[in-house]
């Protein structure tokens, strides 16, 4: 699928955090010479592997958090410190009033967050305020003017979308069976082209709705431009379907801290297809439990 995507495209990836991400998509991309993209995320390890690999040239995100020690992306912290990528950082509202906007085609949406912040200092001229028409007499401001100022926050526009949920129908109606589906859907309406990763594929909606319960589905086929099966594919996030891998996590995290240790992480894991990755995780799993490390 990732044949589809282009230099220099706007990616918005899907999920939170160490959660839900289309991480065989990402590796896909880490596989790919495909360069210069600007990333749009709730961000985790997913920006962290493509910013390893230099394929970021800009990142707009809410956090970039692996959830638990270290909690911070270490290939993230690094190409942010260096000042090699782009960073626009913003109060998570401000990511979902982008998207909102996007996914409603309007240029920009205004919004409370960022204000009385240095935020708009940090963007280069991207970011705008706007004065309101209408008074507003409420719990968390008051003001009878019909000058209150806002922020705008601009349209996340994406060329495309990676999401990752657990189950689909074949033609793309999708359902997450883990414990939050937060943003998903935005990120599909805000994007031109959606590209769906899924740990099963069943053959109907009926099949599905029948599986997971009807307050399960996320999304319609008409938000999905393509679907693929991989089992798996969020690892080492969680998923609906299985945990986060801690111990996985702990040892990519350790591995990025050297370039020699990193080195020997990416020949193990990242340098074959994604056959070869699961197959790598599972004698990983296998080693961490025969020295009792099954945490």
């Amino acid at each position: 699928m990732v044949g589809q995507l282009s230099d220099g495209m706007t990616i918005g990836i899907a999920g939170w955090g160490s959660r839900r991400k289309p991480m065989a998509l990402v590796r896909a991309i880490l596989r790919s010479d495909l360069k210069d993209l600007t990333i749009v995320a709730f961000g985790g390890p997913d920006i962290g592997l493509l910013c390893s690999a230099g394929k970021v040239k800009r990142a707009y995100y809410g956090f970039v958090s692996l959830d638990s020690a270290p909690f911070y992306d270490p290939w993230f912290a690094r190409r942010r410190t260096e000042g090699s990528i782009e960073v626009r950082e913003m109060d998570e509202g401000m990511v979902r009033a982008g998207l909102q906007a996007a996914s409603q085609r309007l240029p920009y949406l205004p919004i409370r967050a960022g204000l009385g912040s240095s935020v708009i200092d940090f963007w280069n001229g991207e970011l705008a305020t706007v004065d309101s028409p209408y008074g507003y007499e409420g719990p968390i401001a008051s003001t009878d003017s019909a000058k209150e100022t806002l922020l705008a926050m601009p349209a996340l526009r994406l060329d495309a979308a990676l999401i990752h949920l657990d189950k689909a129908d074949k033609h793309g109606n999708a359902a997450y069976t883990g414990v939050d589906p937060y943003m998903d859907d935005l990120f599909a309406n805000s994007a031109d082209l959606r590209l769906l990763e899924v740990d099963e594929i069943v053959d109907s909606a009926d099949e599905l709705i029948a599986e997971v319960g009807a307050e399960r589905m996320l999304l319609n086929r008409m938000q999905v431009d393509a679907v693929a099966e991989a089992p798996g594919g969020a690892h080492f996030t969680f998923s609906g379907s299985y945990r986060r891998d801690e111990a996985f996590q702990r040892h990519y995290a350790q591995a990025a801290k050297q370039d020699d240790t990193w080195e020997e992480f990416h020949q193990r894991f990242l340098s074959g297809t994604e056959s070869d990755y699961q197959d790598a995780v599972k004698a990983f799993a296998a080693e961490n439990a025969a020295k009792g490390d099954t945490k």
